[in-house]
């Protein structure tokens, strides 16, 4: 993949995590900084640090399977 597609795809969630589950610019912020350091896995990094809760991680992997 591109990394002009991964740009635009990490848009789209971006998006999707803002609009749908109304997380904070400064919540998602987070979970981008910890993504470059510890390289995981953003949905599990949010749910890892209570920016979100089980049902949330459920709606996120259900657009994410979408998606493909």
């Amino acid at each position: 993949m591109s990394d002009m597609a991964t740009r635009n795809s990490d848009i789209k969630f971006i998006t999707f995590l803002h609009n749908e589950l109304e997380l904070t610019k400064a919540d998602i912020a987070v979970a981008l900084r910890h993504r470059e350091l510890n390289n995981g896995p953003l949905p599990m990094l949010l749910w890892q640090y209570g920016l979100i809760d089980l049902e949330q991680l459920g709606r996120i992997f259900d657009w994410l399977a979408e998606q493909v």
